[in-house]
C-alpha cells in the first residue's frame, strides 16, 4: 500500500478515535458531565435558548422557544429538585410556533439560591410572579403548567394572580390532602418513627437510592445503566443540603396544603393530568380538584406513575394542545354568539 494512503488512514482513524475515546472516558469517569452535555445537545436540537432575567439582585434562569403570538404563551414550572430541562421531552411534541418558557424554580439550577429567600409555596409563587413581570410575559394572559411541587406553585399562582393567566394545567400537583396514603407518604411516616428523616426517598445520595427513587416515581421500569445512575447522583449531591431544607419547607404546615387552601380562588379553566399508579402523590387528589374547581377537566393516565412528563410525554403534550384548542373554540363561539 502506498505510504501516503497508509498515512491518510492512520490520520482518519486517529481523528475518529479521539471523540470515541473522549465519550468512553466521560461515560466511565465523568458521567455527570455527559448528562450535562446531553441536555445541552437536546436543548439545541429542539431550538430552546437559555436566557437570564434579573429582578433587583435576584437572577432567574430560563429557556424559551418561539415568540408571543395570537395563541397564549405557555409557562412551565418543574417539580422538586428538578430543573427547566425536565420539560424537553414534552417540548419535543409541541409546535415550534408556540411561545414556550421553562424557568428554573427558586434555588434550582441557574436561578438564585439564598438562605434568606422564602421557599414556601406562596413565597415561590411570588418569585415566579417577579419572573413573569421581568420578561413581560403577562402582557397577555398566558397558560400556566406545573407538575408536582411546581403544580402546587402554579395553583397558588392562579389564585393569587388571576389576571396573569387564561388557563391552567396541573400535573400530579402537590399541596392537597389525601384520603389514601401513597407509598411515599407511608415511607415518610416510617422514617419519622425511626427518626431517620434525613433519608428522604426523593433525595438520593447513592446510585442505589437513585434507582429506588426512579422506581418510586415511575410506573414504567426504565433500565438505567449503573454509570448513568452514578452521573445522576453526582449532579445532585452538591445540592442535596438545599433540597433537604426545601423539602422541610414545603411539607411544613404553612405549605403542605397550599393548593387545597387556594382552590376556591382558581377561576380559570383548569386541566388536571394524573398518573393512575402515582406512588408519590395519590391519584385521589384529582377528584379533590374536580369537585372544587368549576371548569375542571380531569385526565387519568393508565399505566403511568408520578413522572408523567417523562413516562407519557407525547400524550401529555397532546392533552395540553387539545385543552388549549377546546378553550380557543369556546372563545370563538362566545364572540360569534
Amino acid at each position: 500500500m502506498d505510504l501516503d494512503v497508509l498515512n491518510m488512514f492512520v490520520i482518519a482513524g486517529g481523528t475518529l478515535a479521539i471523540p470515541i475515546l473522549a465519550f468512553v472516558a466521560s461515560f466511565l469517569l465523568w458521567p455527570s458531565a455527559l448528562i450535562r452535555i446531553y441536555y445541552w445537545y437536546w436543548r439545541r436540537a429542539l431550538g430552546m435558548q437559555v436566557r437570564y432575567a434579573n429582578y433587583d439582585d435576584y437572577q432567574f434562569c430560563y429557556s424559551y422557544r418561539g415568540r408571543p403570538g395570537y395563541r397564549p404563551s405557555i409557562l412551565m414550572l418543574h417539580g422538586f429538585s428538578a430543573h427547566k430541562d425536565m420539560w424537553l421531552s414534552i417540548v419535543k411534541f409541541l409546535p415550534k410556533n408556540l411561545h414556550l418558557v421553562c424557568v428554573d424554580m427558586p434555588g434550582h439550577e441557574g436561578t438564585t439560591r439564598s438562605d434568606l429567600d422564602d421557599y414556601s409555596i406562596s413565597g415561590q409563587a411570588k418569585r415566579i410572579h417577579q419572573f413573569v413581570e421581568c420578561i413581560r410575559l403577562n402582557r397577555r394572559p398566558f397558560h400556566l403548567v406545573g407538575t408536582s411541587m411546581g403544580g402546587n406553585v402554579a395553583g397558588v399562582y392562579a389564585a393569587q394572580y388571576p389576571e396573569d393567566i387564561c388557563s391552567l394545567t396541573l400535573i400530579c400537583p402537590a399541596g392537597l390532602p389525601s384520603t389514601t396514603d401513597s407509598k411515599f407518604i407511608k415511607q415518610l411516616r416510617e422514617l419519622q418513627e425511626s427518626k431517620c428523616i434525613d433519608r428522604i426517598p426523593l433525595i438520593p445520595s447513592t446510585p442505589e437510592e437513585m434507582a429506588d427513587m426512579l422506581k418510586l416515581c415511575s410506573y414504567v421500569r426504565f433500565k438505567v445503566p449503573q454509570q448513568i445512575l452514578q452521573g445522576l447522583v453526582d449532579v445532585r449531591i452538591p445540592h442535596n443540603e438545599f433540597y433537604r431544607k426545601l423539602f422541610l419547607e414545603i411539607v411544613d404546615e404553612k405549605s403542605r396544603h397550599s393548593l387545597h387552601e387556594n382552590m376556591s380562588k382558581i377561576k380559570v379553566p383548569t386541566q388536571v393530568i394524573w398518573g393512575k399508579q402515582d406512588q408519590v402523590l395519590d391519584v385521589s387528589g384529582a377528584s379533590v380538584l374536580a369537585s372544587a374547581i368549576p371548569d375542571c377537566h380531569v385526565y387519568i393516565l393508565e399505566n403511568c406513575g408520578h413522572s408523567v412528563v417523562v413516562e407519557r410525554p407525547r400524550k401529555t403534550a397532546n392533552l395540553i394542545l387539545e385543552f388549549l384548542a377546546l378553550l380557543h373554540s369556546i372563545d370563538n363561539n362566545k364572540k360569534q354568539a
